[in-house]
């Protein structure tokens, strides 16, 4: 990756919806010439996809919790993401260091429906206790930009 192609990726954050020929007039490219590089870092990896950024309080989620998962015994990674994934409250999950095993993010339309999705997250079989956070408001949400 250069220069150019941490310029493209900032166009992009910025607004995904921009025409390869919008991106081009900004960094000094022709539209094909972005075309390939976003090609190019589609296929490194380096930008995963393209998408519509929710608000999920719009949706009815407003209400969200961050939840350390302490297991039972040593549960692989993959374990406990496969114990995860049928829950629909869960956007996301995160293994960590220090006391607890994982790290999970709880979205729910209200306090109620969070109970019932923590109660459900207790009760998977790896699961031995639970400390749960409760969101009071957003403070800062960012995309990373590019150096």
């Amino acid at each position: 990756m250069d220069a150019l192609d941490h310029r493209i990726i900032s166009h992009l954050v910025a607004d995904a919806r921009a025409s390869y020929a919008e991106i081009g007039a900004q960094v000094g490219l022709s539209a094909p010439a972005v075309k390939r590089r976003v090609d190019k870092l589609l296929d490194l990896g380096v930008l995963r996809g393209f998408t519509a950024v929710v608000d999920p309080e719009a949706l009815g989620w407003g209400t969200e919790a961050f939840v350390e998962v302490h297991c039972a015994g040593n549960v692989p990674a993959h374990r406990i993401r496969t114990g995860l994934e049928p829950l629909p409250e869960v956007v996301a999950a995160y293994t960590v260091s220090g006391q607890a095993d994982a790290i999970v993010h709880l979205r729910a339309a209200n306090i109620h429906h969070l109970e019932e999705a923590m109660e459900r997250l207790r009760s998977v079989d790896f699961v031995s206790r639970t400390v749960s956070t409760v969101v009071l408001s957003r403070l800062l949400e960012r995309q990373p930009e590019p150096e």
